[in-house]
């Protein structure tokens, strides 16, 4: 097991996490936003344990990448991602993003992954294509004042954001009847104060202004596309369902009344779900 940084052209340092056989193929995870690698901690360990080699690696100005105050954009955050797989040598990959991290794997598969040859399945979790903006194009979209929204909160009052969302709408826990947990949500507020301010703050406009209809329509490699049907930060009908339309060779399921933060949520019904497609 191994953990390390590689440099980017721009001096910018990435954070990876690397475990596992060398000779096993490669499953490499993509984390949302404002989080790091370490919120896939239920899933390198259960596909670890199934003999997976499991790679993730922390997004520039996130966890304990470089707090650069440039780059914090859909096409920096693939080209990053590729120059740790190429780093690794990673090869015939699986690559599985949550939210942001889906956008982030949308763009790298279809720039960097197909083209050099790596990249086998890919799996988008939540995630954030085609476009989470409403525009003419994108009526069911959300309007760009939400986005504001965020903005000013994070500018406002960054650390009592964090803890609004993780403790709210992100897992589900303002549902009536939901139990929420102390530590999922102190682990969530963590890992986003661990980041810095502006990569996360410009990164609200990369997450919901990029649109990766392009993107879904160039993957060609078998793509899953995972949802949760009661998900409050990334409305499934404008996501998910829209995604699988214009993926070629796309598979979607749903989740009735899972959050946005499923995999931590409900990682046993996931994680199962996931090693099938990988296996398949």
């Amino acid at each position: 097991m191994s953990s390390g940084f590689v440099t980017i052209k721009d001096g910018v340092e990435i954070f990876y996490k690397d475990w596992g056989p060398r000779e096993a193929q490669p499953i490499v995870f993509h984390h949302g936003w404002p989080l790091s690698s370490d919120d896939w901690d239920a899933q390198m360990l259960f596909f670890l344990s199934q003999g997976y080699r499991v790679v993730a690696h922390d997004r520039r100005g996130h966890g304990r990448s470089s707090q650069v105050d440039v780059g914090h954009d859909m096409d920096h955050y693939a080209a990053d991602a590729f120059v740790v797989m190429e780093h690794l040598d990673l090869k015939n990959a699986v690559h599985i993003g949550h939210s942001t991290g889906g956008g982030e794997v949308a763009r790298y598969v279809a720039k960097f992954g197909q083209p050099s040859g790596r990249v086998a399945k890919a799996v988008l979790v939540s995630a954030v294509p085609p476009l989470m903006l409403k525009t003419e194009n994108n009526p069911g979209g959300l309007p760009i004042e939400v986005f504001d929204g965020f903005r000013k909160a994070l500018a406002d009052n960054r650390a009592q954001f964090y803890l609004d969302v993780a403790g709210g709408p992100f897992y589900g826990y303002n549902r009536a009847g939901a139990q929420s947990s102390p530590g999922v949500v102190n682990n969530w507020w963590r890992q986003g104060m661990v980041g810095s301010a502006k990569a996360h703050y410009d990164g609200i406009k990369a997450f919901s202004e990029t649109d990766q209809t392009d993107d879904l329509k160039a993957i060609t490699v078998p793509t899953l596309v995972l949802h949760g049907e009661d998900d409050q930060i990334v409305p499934i009908d404008d996501a998910g369902r829209l995604s699988v339309k214009l993926l070629k060779n796309g598979k979607l399921k749903t989740y009735p009344g899972y959050p946005h933060g499923m995999l931590t949520t409900h990682p046993d019904v996931l994680n199962a779900d996931l090693l099938a497609f990988i296996k398949s």
